[in-house]
């Protein structure tokens, strides 16, 4: 199986000096995800949580909602012209019944590492799959300052980060702030992907009293993955595009972009947010 991260030699210029050493890299391998048998989708990713990524992948699609409909994850024996398992591809078995959206049989999608799914046609993909709509009740309400805090939880618990610098992290917090889950990834939508697909084997979804903070921006697809996911809450460190912010405002996910200490912006859902004192309006 691949590695997390790879050495690799490097020549090191530091005010005038001249060195050679090794550096470490995160690893960074394509992942074909298979659909009972069927190529689905190829995303470049980190290699590790795979099974949990092709699931989390498979909700944020629509085809999956729920573990029992899953019947098996499994790496491909046999996956090269020789026989040898690159661990490179993965095959999901859904189990019998399960009816598959047309969507996901009618094209090869390729994913890359910083964009995502690519080619989503419109908010309606969205709106009309989601098992999961956004809907805690009572709402979940969270303070500036519990979210203010969230990224240095965040930036801690990332353990291959301190040894490449090179990778996104997703993670999973409850409304008082207790961290529950948190994955890295070269690619940010393949972090939040394996938070939810490993939500959705241990029965979690959907995520409904959860808070989905995400290293970068937060762009359509990442906010599509947590509307599919039921997750009331996203905030980013970096900013939303304005089409994840029209999703979010759309499906009442709460929106936090430029979350950088004890500043951020609320794009929407700003009832999840309490406030101390009355917001003026302008």
């Amino acid at each position: 199986m691949g590695r997390v991260t790879e050495r690799r030699r490097t020549l090191r210029i530091r005010d005038g000096a001249v060195s050679s050493r090794a550096d470490t890299l995160v690893a960074e391998e394509p992942l074909e995800i298979r659909l009972n048998g069927r190529p689905l989708a190829i995303t470049m990713r980190t290699p590790g949580d795979d099974f949990a990524l092709a699931a989390g992948f498979l909700v944020s699609e629509g085809v999956i909602a729920e573990s029992a409909e899953v019947q098996s994850i499994v790496y491909c024996a046999g996956a090269t012209a020789d026989g040898v398992n690159t661990y490179n591809v993965v095959d999901v078995k859904l189990a019998p019944g399960v009816v598959v959206p047309d969507i996901t049989l009618e094209r090869n999608v390729y994913t890359t590492s910083s964009c995502g799914l690519c080619g989503k046609a419109s908010l309606d993909a969205v709106r009309t799959t989601t098992r999961h709509p956004v809907g805690d009740t009572p709402p979940v309400r969270v303070t500036p300052e519990l979210l203010s805090a969230l990224p240095d939880r965040l930036r801690a618990a990332q353990k291959v980060f301190d040894r490449t610098g090179g990778l996104h992290a997703a993670a999973l917090f409850s409304e008082e702030g207790e961290l529950w889950d948190v994955r890295e990834d070269v690619g940010r939508h393949n972090a939040v992907d394996k938070l939810v697909g490993r939500a959705l084997t241990d029965g979690r979804l959907p995520l409904s009293r959860a808070v989905l903070l995400v290293s970068g921006r937060a762009s359509f697809e990442l906010a599509q993955k947590a509307v599919m996911a039921g997750i009331p809450v996203l905030a980013a460190v970096s900013a939303p595009s304005s089409l994840a912010v029209d999703l979010a405002a759309e499906t009442g996910l709460t929106l936090v972009g430029f979350l950088r200490g004890p500043s951020m912006n609320v794009y929407a859902g700003e009832h999840r947010i309490a406030l101390g004192a009355e917001v003026p309006r302008g």
